[in-house]
Order: C-alpha cells, then structure tokens, then sequence
C-alpha cells in the first residue's frame, strides 16, 4: 500500500473521528462565541473536533503540517512538503442553528496540491472521500452533473460577503438567477463542493479570497468528479487565489461570466479587499 493511498484512508477516518465529535454536540444547546464578528461563530465543538481530526492523523503520519480553522494550527498551506487542511466544522452556523448541513473536512497535500480528502456531514449520514481516480458518496462513485444548457443548471453562491461588501453578495444571486435555471445556498462551502461534486449542483461561485479550510477538501472532489475549478481569469484554482468558480466544466463559460460580473461591482466599488 503506497504513503499516498494511506492518506485517503486516514483523511477518512480523521474526517469521521471529527465529524463523531460536532455530531455528539449538535442540538444539544452548545454554548456558542464570535470570532471576528457577528456571524464568525465558534463553539468548543469546533476545538475539540479539530484536536480529534489532528490527533488521529498524527497516529499515522507525526511529523506532517496542519492548517486549520481553529486555535493556533497553521493559516497558509506550505509551499512544500505534506500537509492537512482541516475544518473541524464547515457550516457552523448551521450548526449552531440545528440545521444539519455542516461536514468535517480534511484534505492532506503535497507541495500544495490535494492528494486526498474526505467531508463529512454526519447529521446527514453522508460520507464523501476523493484520490487521485476519483470521488466516491458513501463508497460509491459519483461524478459531475451532465447539464450542458445553463437554463436548466441550477448554481450557488458560496462563502461569505462582509456587510460592507453586500452588493457583491446581491450581485452575486441576481446574476445567478438570471442566467440559471434556480439557485440554492447552503452555507457551507465544503457542503456546497461536495453537492457540485455528485451532480446535485451543477455550479458554485465567489469572488472572495477563500480560506483553504473552506476549499481544498471539495476543489479536489469536484476535479476528481470530472468538474472544473478556476479563478476569476479562468486559470487554473490554487489555494491562494481569489475567488473561485467551480462548475460541471459543460457551463463553465456562463458561470465564469457569473463571477466575473460579480467583481466587476467591486472594481467599480473601488474594491481592493480580499
């Protein structure tokens, strides 16, 4: 069994060993705190999950990196070498508000690419795994939707607007509606990857910096799946670009025109955030 092929096990059963910890906690009135503001939302479910996840991976591979969500772990990918993006809960909160679409996801990289990666959402009893030939739902192998007319596509937006950056956000589902047969918003980006992945969305977009927690695990799943994922000139995703659009690969010139057209509120906005 190759060190690569451990890694998909492992990413699994890091993945389910968090995802046991949120599930322990959810509806169970969690104490919740903000992070860095109103709706940036922690609970001591997040900690403690990420600590399980960390701690099972470091029974297979000690020496490995981690950047996650919570307390001190790295923020950035490194450039080299192998690493595990975590985020202990993707969707806090939904969870917090007992709605079950939240996942625990973990993607281990090398040199910053994803080599392996598991979400898992286990108030909806789903597991999603990805390697190098492909992405599976509960072990089954699952691809990208066939929707090649964007009238019947159906597309999300995805991450977060600031409250200063609302008109990118309205922006964002007029151009959406227009374009596509209907949109949907589940507010968890690994959820929302995950469905893209499986042919449940046929497309995502942002034009935000993405924190790699909130991306890396699904951006592999959906490439895996057969989808494409580009920044907003089209090129290739990394971890550090800013924005992210993500569909099927059929309607990826409609939703590229989707995302583009959202940043071009913020270019006239005078927008030179994140």
């Amino acid at each position: 069994m190759s060190e690569r092929t451990d890694r998909v096990e492992v990413a699994e059963r890091a993945a389910r060993a968090g995802a046991s910890v949120a599930d322990e906690q959810f509806r169970r009135g969690i104490a919740v705190e903000t992070k860095g503001g109103k709706t940036d939302v922690v609970t001591e479910a997040d900690r403690t999950a990420q600590r399980r996840v960390i701690g099972t991976v470091r029974e297979s591979f000690p020496d490995d990196a981690f950047v996650g969500e919570e307390e001190d772990e790295l923020k950035v990918i490194p450039e080299e070498g192998p690493a595990w993006v975590i985020d202990p809960i993707d969707g806090t909160n939904n969870y917090v508000r007992d709605v079950r679409l939240f996942a625990t996801s973990v993607a281990a990289v090398f040199d910053g690419e994803p080599v392996a990666a598991a979400n898992v959402l286990p108030a909806m009893d789903d597991a999603y795994t990805s390697d190098a030939d492909g992405t599976y739902r509960d072990g089954e192998r699952v691809t990208v939707s066939d929707v090649s007319d964007p009238e019947r596509a159906v597309v999300a937006p995805t991450i977060w607007w600031s409250f200063d950056r609302r008109d990118e956000y309205a922006a964002a589902c007029s151009e959406i509606v227009h374009r596509f047969a209907d949109m949907r918003r589940f507010g968890s980006a690994q959820v929302t990857l995950s469905m893209v992945a499986d042919g449940s969305l046929d497309g995502t977009i942002t034009n935000v910096e993405c924190n790699p927690w909130d991306t890396v695990a699904g951006v592999h799943m959906v490439r895996r799946a057969g989808g494409t994922v580009t920044d907003l000139e089209g090129d290739r995703w990394t971890h550090d670009s800013r924005g992210l659009v993500v569909s099927n690969g059929r309607i990826h010139d409609e939703v590229l025109a989707a995302a583009r057209a959202v940043d071009d509120v913020r270019d006239r906005a005078g927008g030179d955030g994140p």
